[in-house]
């Protein structure tokens, strides 16, 4: 059967919209979160475990006050932005609700910008308010004499000549508060988004777009109050955002949070440590953790649910995972624009090599390059999508707006196809796209089939469009060990590649890189390997 109804090329979701989504006139997003929160998980449940610490639901609620109470009494007014540079900790998501329920604009920055990006966020959001971390001060004052504006600053330690630190701006401040009541359609958070090129672009997100935060967590993963979520992408990531922050608190779970930027020897130890129910991570990452062999420690046996967002998720790491832990890997495809998976696998319903079925409460249609509606199974089009979570706009980008967000519907970029069951599949992006002897290609396809080769740890494919007006395709691949006769590793790559697909979607170059270039979430930076064959 297929997940919802079609027609004319519209997939319209199957059940009504939750109760209250988007129809009350005043919310407040803070209380949809964590006071619904701690309305299922109880006054005792925990909300949040640290490295050396638990926050009850109470005490969360309560910190969120006084951290609200605090930005009151330092004149944050009505849809004043507050800017994160902080590290994930109890405090962050804290300060962060804070924000959204006193009517301000909570906005969660990369702890990995530069200056100048920094310089261009604060300017741009025209940020009241900074909370940073100690050691990225120096990121700031580098930048402060040249601001027009300068925010007032709270900083994670010793504040030093600055306005307050995190851990006493809430001295003497009340744990009661009452939220300011929003309408619905009023800005709640901003996420800044980079992509893998281009300076940072804000993601406008209002009041109601937190509604539908659970509904995968609940409706497709199962998770209850007192559920343990571990997500190694950090709080400032949409990934992390959504389905830890936003959705875990709305259901109710307990959320492990972990400082520091992860790799696999310490994520080992955390989940070995805090034993989370449903881990959340990106393929990248899922690979390092086999190929350190850390995925072997049993603690990741004990696991409920893995999930995988990002990127595609090729089907021989998902066998590989498989068989190193004995658990499937749930992939779903979500983007900054929706916060939540829109697309997804789940438990009793997961077919490797594919995106998922489309989300019950969300619209999907596919397009062709002239905009004309895609209804033939297994044909690519470009996805469109209607969901409640879809952002409002791009601040200060109302050209890019227009152009991404029609009628309801959000232009995502990504080509897919699905078939006569309703299962979805992704090719890549529209920008990443070949058009080779006339075809249409998908880097995603061939890069698969790399992958199932010998001495083959990553791969990539861009295209290249030669003097005479032809894309051929160019493969970037990473050896396991380096070969010591390249040209003969070259010949048994196309020779694996020509006895599964068409010789016009077989490389015309293979370059042999120590890594590909990647964002600080795990995705590949294809410009960058296009600029390389320049």
């Amino acid at each position: 059967m297929i997940s919802g109804q079609k027609c004319s090329g519209i997939w319209f979701r199957n059940t009504p919209p939750t109760a209250g989504s988007g129809n009350s006139e005043a919310m407040n997003a803070a209380d949809e979160v964590v006071g619904l929160g701690r309305e299922r998980a109880g006054d005792g449940g925990v909300a949040i475990v640290e490295r050396d610490a638990e926050w009850s639901y109470r005490e969360l609620d309560e910190r969120v006050n006084q951290y609200g109470n605090a930005m009151l009494s330092a004149g944050v007014n009505t849809e004043n932005r507050v800017l994160f540079l902080l590290d994930d900790s109890a405090q962050l998501v804290a300060a962060y609700l804070a924000a959204i329920r006193i009517g301000a604009v909570s906005v969660a920055f990369n702890l990995r910008a530069s200056s100048k990006d920094l310089k261009y966020v604060i300017e741009e959001s025209r940020a009241v308010l900074l909370f940073v971390e100690q050691d990225l001060l120096p990121l700031y004052e580098e930048i402060q004499d040249s601001l027009e504006q300068a925010p007032r600053v709270i900083v994670n330690g010793p504040a030093g000549g600055y306005d307050a630190s995190l851990e006493s701006v809430t001295d003497g401040h009340s744990t009661h508060l009452v939220s300011h009541d929003m309408s619905k359609d009023d800005m709640a958070l901003w996420i800044y988004s980079s992509g893998t090129t281009g300076r940072p672009k804000a993601i406008v997100h209002l009041h109601h777009d937190v509604i539908d935060a659970d509904r995968h967590l609940t409706t497709n993963l199962g998770i209850q109050p007192g559920d343990r979520l571990f997500c190694t992408s950090k709080i400032f990531f949409a990934y992390a955002l959504g389905n830890v922050l936003l959705g875990g608190l709305r259901a109710g779970a307990t959320l492990i949070l972990n400082r520091g930027w992860p790799d696999a020897e310490h994520v080992a130890r955390v989940v070995a440590d805090k034993r989370p129910d449903v881990f959340f991570t990106v393929p990248t990452f899922y690979k390092n953790l086999i190929a350190s062999g850390v995925s072997k420690d049993p603690a990741f046996g004990n696991l409920r649910c893995c999930v995988s967002a990002g990127e595609a998720l090729p089907s021989c790491l998902l066998e590989q995972w498989r068989e190193t832990t004995g658990h499937e890997i749930y992939e779903g495809l979500g983007s900054s624009e929706t916060i939540y998976l829109v697309i997804a696998n789940r438990p009793g319903a997961c077919r490797p090599g594919w995106s998922g079925r489309l989300q019950p409460w969300v619209e999907a249609r596919l397009v062709d390059e002239a905009e004309r509606i895609v209804d033939e199974p297994n044909t690519p089009g470009m996805l469109w999508i209607r969901t409640d979570s879809v952002c409002d706009r791009y601040w200060n980008r109302q050209q890019l707006s227009r152009e991404t967000f029609v009628d309801g519907w959000y232009r995502t970029g990504d080509v897919m196809s699905f078939d006569e069951d309703g299962w979805w599949r992704h090719h890549g992006r529209q920008d990443s796209m070949l058009k080779i002897s006339g075809q249409w290609v998908s880097p995603v396809e061939i890069e698969e089939r790399v992958l199932t080769a010998g001495n083959v740890v990553e791969a990539a494919v861009v295209g290249k469009t030669n003097e005479d007006g032809l894309t051929r395709a160019t493969l970037f691949v990473v050896p396991a060990t380096r070969p010591t006769d390249e040209d003969e590793y070259r010949n048994q790559l196309l020779a694996h590649l020509r006895a599964d697909l068409a010789v016009y979607k077989c490389p015309r170059n293979i370059c042999l890189l120590d890594e590909l270039p990647r964002t600080d979430t795990g995705k590949l930076k294809r410009f960058v390997l296009r600029q390389w064959m320049e």
